[in-house]
């Protein structure tokens, strides 16, 4: 089968391997789209020691299989479903979860890959295949950090900080479980545009005045964690989505003086896949609109450097398609 080797300095190798042979308890995926993810720019920047990919969408091939030719997502975290957190319902919090799909274990730049039959989650037949990844951590995410909000703050005015896949997907949600006016902040002003085609409130700049019952900080930068905390009204919430190696964030006077919540969204648990599964249901127009390119192995460098530079939403390596068909073609 053709994988991808990661290499660092944005360089991408495809190459031949063979087919992997699942072990007791998983089985072998054949992959039909996985979306890029802005955590794949460090893979991308340093090279990594397996093939990428965590937000992966495949075809059961395993002859006697209760799934065996069914079309199902890969659920990052590889939960054991016994630990404390896990009975609990809080699988993406699993206390022996050291393995994530596309980071410790082989991921979706590839043919194929094995999952564990824990990590399947079926696509009902009404959700085509390039937009089913968007379930994972652009809805699922995004969602799980709005639901953990909820028991603090009512639907109301919010603030998105980034508008990337997951500020994008996070500004869907908002609107679906009855957030208006959504306000979204992004330097470039691409995302900021698409923003707007959403039903965002697209701001050039956050008012620094300006006080929120609910931000959303998105990007993973120091300036918006710094903003985020600022904008945040008393007895608020900041909900962290965005995902960095290291932050600093200066304790302003804005911060110090008043009551508010900070809670951190990391992914979602599996007993809340369905009610992802109806956001998506809802806001399949919007959602379209994020998957702006699909493209073979062959084009996935290619397609790394327009994401990386903030050209692209939430484009995806497909081979549900021949590559003569496929959409989006990168310029």
């Amino acid at each position: 089968m053709k994988h991808a080797i990661f290499r660092g300095e944005g360089r991408i190798e495809i190459a031949e391997a063979p087919l992997p042979c699942a072990p007791a308890g998983e089985v072998l995926l054949r992959v039909l789209a996985c979306s890029l993810c802005g955590s794949d720019l460090r893979p991308l920047r340093n090279g990594w020691p397996v093939t990428p990919g965590h937000e992966i969408v495949g075809r059961v091939d395993q002859p006697g299989h209760a799934r065996h030719g069914q079309r199902c997502l890969v659920y990052i975290p590889v939960w054991c479903g016994h630990c404390a957190l896990c009975r609990g319902g809080h699988t993406h919090l699993c206390e022996n979860a050291t393995d994530l799909m596309g980071w410790q274990r082989a991921g979706g730049y590839a043919e194929a890959v094995t999952v564990p039959e824990q990590c399947l989650l079926p696509v009902p037949d009404d959700v085509p295949t390039h937009l089913a990844p968007l379930l994972l951590d652009t809805l699922g995410t995004a969602a799980h950090g709005v639901r953990l909000a909820q028991g603090l703050v009512r639907p109301g005015p919010a603030l998105v900080l980034g508008a990337g896949p997951i500020g994008l997907g996070a500004l869907i949600v908002l609107q679906q479980m009855g957030f208006d006016p959504v306000e979204v902040f992004d330097p470039n002003g691409f995302r900021r545009g698409v923003a707007g085609e959403l039903g965002g409130v697209p701001l050039a700049a956050v008012d620094p005045k300006a006080r929120y019952p609910l931000v959303l900080e998105c990007s993973g930068k120091d300036a918006a964690r710094q903003a985020a905390l600022e904008a945040v009204a008393a007895r608020g919430v900041v909900i962290q989505l965005g995902e960095a190696d290291a932050w600093q964030v200066l304790e302003t006077k804005a911060i110090r003086r008043k009551d508010f919540f900070y809670a951190r969204s990391f992914y979602f648990p599996v007993g809340e896949y369905e009610a992802n599964v109806a956001l998506l249901r809802a806001a399949r127009p919007q959602c379209e609109r994020l998957v702006d390119a699909r493209v073979p192995l062959a084009g996935l460098e290619v397609l790394f450097g327009e994401f990386a530079r903030g050209e692209r939403l939430k484009p995806q390596l497909s081979l549900e398609v021949p590559p003569s068909a496929l959409a989006g073609a990168t310029r």
